[in-house]
Order: C-alpha cells, then structure tokens, then sequence
C-alpha cells in the first residue's frame, strides 16, 4: 500500500532538516557574498530583470509626488508675480509723486526768488479749486480776510501777472483771471515803451490789445509790462507777450493778440501782493506860506 502511493503525497525531509540545510545554505552564501563577492554578478542580473516591476510600481507614486511639488510651484510662481507686480506698481505710483513733488518745488522755488524781487511783500497762496461759473476765468484761493487780503489785491506766479482778487471771504478769495472777460491791464511795450491796454477774451483765449493804429509799432514776440499808470498793478510786472500781428486794409485798427505769461494752468502755488499804502490825502485847501523870520 505504501509502495504504490503516488509521487504528489511522497515526504521530503522533515522540516527541522529543511530548516538546518537553508539556514547552512544562507550562512555560506553570506559569508561568500561578503568576502568573496559570489552574488555581486546575480544581483546585477536580479535588478536589470526586476527594474520593470519597479518602475511600474514607483511610477504613480512619483508622478503624483511630482504634481504636487508642480502644483506649489506653480502657486508659489504666481503669488511671487503678483507680489512683484504689487511692488512694481507701488514704484512706480512713488515715483510719480516724488517726480511731482520735485516739480512743486521748483515751483516754491521760483515763487521764492521772485517775492525777493516783487516791488511789494507778498504772501504764498495755494488754488483750492476753479470758480463755478463756468463763463468766468477766476479762481478760488486758500487765504481770505484772516490773512488781511482784500479786493484789488494782485496775483502773480515766477512767470507773471496771474489776476487780481475781486472777492473776498474769511478763509478764502476769488481771483479774475488776466483772460476773463472783464479784466483789462495798462501795459507798456518793453521793446518801445508804448502805453496800450490788454484786454482778455475769455479762459483759454489769447489776451487782445484793442484801438491801435494800423502802423502801430507792435512786433510778434515783443513782451508786454504793467505800465502802474492805474494805481493798481505796480509797473515792470510781466504780463503777455505778442503771438500775432493783423494788419488787414480797410480796418483803421490792427488786432493785436497775445498770451499770458504767467503758468496759471500748470501751478498750484501763487503769490499775492500786498496792497499799495495809502496815498497822503490831497489838500483841499491852498496853505498861506510861512512868513520869513527875522
């Protein structure tokens, strides 16, 4: 019965002598390996063959390790962009300011070296905002009546006669403009010291000298002065200079135009003169002169 059992049911050796042989067997590979290199070539063979179970086996996990580090990235690269763009755009605002600023100094500069020169004292005034009436060119000023301003009072700039006040309220006051409608300046000539009159036309219209002769000696280019025939604008002051000449026949005066010279449109600081003094009152009586003492 035992003869005619069939190979698949046969015993080996039994487990301890299966355990003595392997555990032999691995301690002589060991001690081979380790002094000898036995297993070095075997190895190398075992690896190339496993190489694409491996791969496949550590593909997925990389490729999701690598979207995730693109992925940050990525974030990282666009958050750093918008914080550079921030930056970029806070530059440049600032350097728009300090360009501004720059250009508002030069201008108190050049009010400063010009008060030194004014025929009167004047104190520095800032335009808080264009006049409501949008037909009249004046401006509204920072000082008032607390800063004793007063009608009549001039208005200039580095550059030239600006207006003169024509309103005042405790904290501010309103100036007309040299091309309002109804302002109107004595002026001299500065090349020929000939008296005429400039009238404005409206804002942002050339300034116009009226009632002068055909053969008028005006020249484009000539530079027109307060002549203080009036009492009012102290004389020497720029005021315009003379852009065009119309000699046309059959009109018996010419049209003599010309353009301010003060910046009103690109400054934010003027200058307003004081008020003259007042004259000494004029006698109204004839004084008997002084008898001669012995």
């Amino acid at each position: 019965m035992q003869a005619n059992q069939p190979a698949f049911f046969k015993q080996g050796p039994k487990p301890l002598t299966r355990v003595l042989i392997f555990s032999a067997l691995s301690l002589a590979l060991i001690f081979g390996d380790a002094n000898y290199q036995w297993l070095g070539h075997a190895r190398d063979k075992l690896s190339l063959a496993l190489y694409p179970l491996q791969w496949l086996a550590t593909t997925p996990i990389n490729a999701v390790i690598e979207g995730g580090d693109f992925l940050q990235q990525q974030a990282q690269l666009v958050s750093e962009n918008k914080a550079l763009n921030n930056d970029k755009l806070a530059a440049k605002g600032m350097a728009m300011r300090l360009q501004a600023l720059e250009i508002e100094n030069a201008n108190l500069r050049s009010l400063s070296i010009a008060s030194e020169s004014t025929p009167r004292r004047s104190q520095l005034t800032k335009i808080l905002y264009n006049s409501r009436d949008p037909f009249a060119a004046k401006l509204v000023l920072d000082k008032g009546q607390q800063n004793q301003i007063s009608a009549g009072q001039i208005v200039l700039d580095a550059s030239g006669v600006v207006g003169q006040i024509v309103r005042v309220q405790p904290l501010t006051s309103e100036v007309r403009l040299l091309s309002d409608r109804n302002h109107m300046v004595p002026v001299i000539v500065a090349r020929n010291q000939l008296r005429t009159v400039v009238y404005g036309t409206g804002r942002h219209a050339p300034l116009e000298v009226r009632n002068m002769a055909q053969n008028v000696d005006v020249q484009v280019g000539d530079q027109l002065l307060t002549s203080g025939i009036d009492s009012i604008y102290p004389a020497g002051l720029p005021v315009a200079r003379v852009t065009r000449v119309e000699r046309t026949t059959g009109n018996a005066f010419a049209r003599i135009y010309s353009e301010p010279l003060a910046k009103i449109d690109q400054h934010r600081y003027f200058l307003i003169l004081d008020a003259p003094a007042a004259p000494p009152p004029y006698p109204t009586e004839a004084s008997a002169p002084k008898a001669k003492t012995k």
